[in-house]
């Protein structure tokens, strides 16, 4: 049986798809050169990056480190990637 939809959450603007709007459906490489054109400059996204400025990588780090990291708040990774940096930077002691 079929829940009806919550007339609250309706988006008046932006429509669930009936079966008929699925027959009239093309897929996006079978339209004209100029249109794939148009909806492509549509598109909002940043686009490549020019050169990569960082490296995803796995690390493993001690639970309550993690925790007090992410309890910092949003942008806790550029944090630690600045302390690091600053870490790298100190004169290296030598060991005895």
């Amino acid at each position: 049986m079929r829940r009806r939809p919550n007339p609250e959450k309706v988006d008046r603007e932006n429509p669930e798809w009936t079966a008929e709007d699925f027959k009239r459906a093309v897929p996006f490489s079978s339209l004209p050169p100029e249109e794939q054109e148009m909806l492509r400059s549509l598109r909002r996204h940043r686009g490549p990056q020019k050169t990569a400025t960082k490296e995803l990588i796995s690390i493993r780090l001690s639970q309550d480190v993690l925790s007090k990291l992410r309890a910092s708040g949003p942008g806790w990774q550029a944090r630690l990637d600045e302390h690091l940096r600053d870490w790298l930077k100190r004169p290296k002691r030598k060991s005895a």
